[in-house]
């Protein structure tokens, strides 16, 4: 066998040549091993998306929402104070610790300290709440306030729900209406719903008293727009605007959110 001075072994220079193959191989294979995507896989349900946060346990609350355990040192907290309103009813304002209220990201994986607040009136569910305040109509006789993550499980400690009940006195009788107001110029606001994605993005409407709000929306399914506050109504079918007019002759801070997909729109706060 003829043998070139100077080349190295035939061995060695495989040797090379796979060991070169490895390296431009690794950055591919420790992409693998990048950041986990914080959405649940297709057909789990929001409440079996854990995102490594808690412990889920059997129990539900009386809406059929599984509670989700933190221990007491992670655990959220929520005061409530209530205020009686010249309008009637109640002005509900909560203090949270260890808590922020998200409700870009409703919907999504459990994270600790993230989530949103749900009234439940004389032990009955009323509404959600995705800031500190909110307002509880006259009649009730007990407030119940509850933290809940962002996939909907009900945050817990101690296996109770994390949650403040205070009692509601005798409310004032609203006061005479004022003297009525000049008819502020309407506004229209349009929405469309795709899936569990509302485009514009949840937000607040500021309003005058008076004013006049139309809201157009564009559903892909079948479902029914509620007004909280006022009552109001709307049916949604598939690919069809729907309109909704009213004047918002009430002050505080009222939500917009679907029936069946239970999602939140926009809030409308009055003043």
């Amino acid at each position: 066998m003829t043998r070139v001075l100077g080349a190295p072994p035939l061995g060695r220079r495989f040797g090379g040549l796979c060991l070169a193959l490895v390296l431009a191989a690794a950055p591919v294979l420790a992409g693998c091993g990048g950041r986990a995507a914080t959405h649940h896989k297709p057909g789990t349900g929001h409440q079996e998306a854990t995102g490594g946060s808690g412990t889920l346990l059997p129990a539900r609350d009386e809406a059929g929402h599984r509670l989700r355990e933190l221990p007491a040192a992670e655990a959220p907290a929520v005061r409530a104070e209530v205020r009686p309103d010249s309008e009637g009813g109640w002005n509900v304002h909560l203090t949270v610790e260890r808590f922020l209220f998200t409700p870009e990201s409703t919907g999504g994986a459990a994270v600790p300290g993230r989530g949103h607040a749900r009234l439940l009136v004389d032990g009955r569910e009323t509404g959600r709440l995705y800031g500190p305040w909110g307002h509880v109509p006259a009649g009730a006789r007990t407030l119940t306030v509850r933290l809940h993550a962002d996939d909907h499980t009900v945050w817990a400690t101690a296996g109770a729900p994390v949650q403040t009940t205070v009692p509601l006195g005798e409310a004032p009788a609203a006061s005479a209406p004022p003297s009525p107001r000049p008819t502020a110029p309407g506004r229209t606001v349009t929405l469309t719903i795709t899936g569990k994605t509302v485009q514009p993005p949840p937000s607040r409407i500021e309003l005058k008293k008076g004013e006049q709000l139309t809201l157009r929306v564009t559903s892909d399914r079948d479902d029914t727009l509620h007004v909280h506050g006022y009552d109001r109504e709307l049916p949604l079918s598939p690919g069809t605007p729907a309109t909704l007019t009213l004047t918002v002759d009430r002050t505080g801070l009222f939500e917009v959110e679907t029936h069946d997909s239970g999602l939140v729109l926009t809030q409308l706060v009055v003043r």
